[in-house]
């Protein structure tokens, strides 16, 4: 690949084998797949459940499925993964089965990164009515930020991990949630350069939409904005702005079930595709870097119900724009900083995926080939 050309790296989750507190909380042999294949359409030409295609119903602790994604990704442009890692603090983790056989077997031979998921774990992200808390996210200190360091150095240290000048690239997903952010950002570049590395690359992956990162001592940020529209900003939702208007229009369009409406509570919010990515890349130039995030679909029907947010009428043409206008956002950075975000490569209970699935087959994959032959 051209040097000019961006890096595309893709968010990948590890929610795909079974672990004992999910076999406590949701039943034995509970994975991401469980919601997956019980979700139910709330609409007509609502497209529920999805179903994987080549690769069908994985479990991620084998490590043929793993060589599989990595060569898929390869094969059509993608430059490496960003895995999502979750430290609860005191040494307490989860889902690390995966990426730990990726670091000690050295396979699959292809470059990652990580991004530190520090958010506490509540039954409602799982399919649960009730948003108890299962796991809480904690920040124990100073030591317990020495532990995290030296548990991720073997994943720092490894020839494949991704760099930006020769720094390993680590995320953090929230930040302003981190009481001591001061500390741990310390702490974590202290331990790096006491063990010979030139540093750490701190991203933010979920920040304040106005969140410099040079004054928190991180190095850029990761684009917000769908996180923004899904968590932060309640004037989207206001009666006249453009995220209604998508509802009406789509009631109308698609002839939705009666009870489908904007007082509602317990109806989905719905939004066309094509009007959201509009508002999914930053326009303001950042003084610092800033690395969208593009998002090739999403509906989380399968794990939120009726709560879900969902958008419609995503295509590989309006997927393949949204990913040249992510592209076009970096291309004013010098060659190792121009990189792309993509979430998120098997998040399928939130349908934002793209493993191949019975629809589609390989076609979102391969516009991204096309992209990055046309940049």
């Amino acid at each position: 690949m051209h040097q000019s050309k961006p890096k595309l790296i893709a968010y990948y989750l590890p929610q795909y084998h079974a672990i004992p507190e999910n076999d406590e909380w949701w039943g034995k042999g509970f994975t991401e797949w469980t919601n997956v294949a019980k979700a139910q359409p709330l609409f007509r030409g609502h497209r529920q459940p999805r179903f994987p295609a080549d690769l069908g119903y994985y479990d991620l602790r084998v490590p043929e499925v793993r060589e599989q994604q990595a060569e898929l990704a390869r094969r059509y442009g993608i430059s490496g993964f960003c895995y999502y890692h979750y430290w609860f603090g005191d040494g307490r983790r989860l889902l690390e089965r995966p990426f730990n056989e990726v670091v000690g077997s050295g396979r699959p031979d292809f470059p990652f990164c990580l991004c530190w998921a520090n958010e506490t774990w509540r039954g409602i992200w799982f399919g649960s009515t009730t948003p108890n808390v299962l796991v809480e996210q904690t920040y124990p200190g100073k030591k317990d930020y020495e532990m995290h360091f030296e548990f991720l150095r073997p994943a720092f240290e490894d020839d494949r991990y991704i760099r930006i000048d020769d720094k390993p690239v680590f995320q953090v997903l929230l930040p302003h949630a981190i009481p001591d952010l001061g500390l741990f950002t310390d702490t974590f570049r202290r331990r790096a350069e006491k063990c010979g590395l030139k540093g750490l690359y701190l991203l933010t992956s979920r920040g304040p939409l106005d969140w410099d990162p040079r004054s928190h001592d991180f190095d850029g940020v990761v684009g917000s904005e769908f996180s923004h529209l899904r968590y932060v900003s309640a004037i989207y939702y206001s009666r006249n702005n453009f995220v209604n208007r998508m509802k009406w229009r789509i009631q109308n369009r698609l002839g939705l079930k009666p009870d489908f409406d904007l007082q509602n509570r317990n109806a989905p919010i719905v939004l066309e595709y094509r009007e959201a990515i509009r508002h999914f890349i930053g326009k303001t130039p950042m003084g610092f870097d800033y690395f969208p995030c593009v998002v090739p679909n999403w509906d989380n029907t399968a794990r939120a119900g009726r709560k879900a947010l969902i958008l419609v009428n995503s295509t590989p043409e309006l997927w393949k724009q949204h990913l040249q206008d992510g592209m076009e956002a970096v291309r004013h950075l010098p060659p190792e900083r121009r990189m792309v975000m993509i979430k998120s490569w098997n998040e399928w209970a939130e349908g934002n995926y793209l493993e191949p699935d019975s629809e589609h087959g390989h076609r979102y994959l391969e516009v991204i080939q096309q992209a990055l032959a046309e940049s």
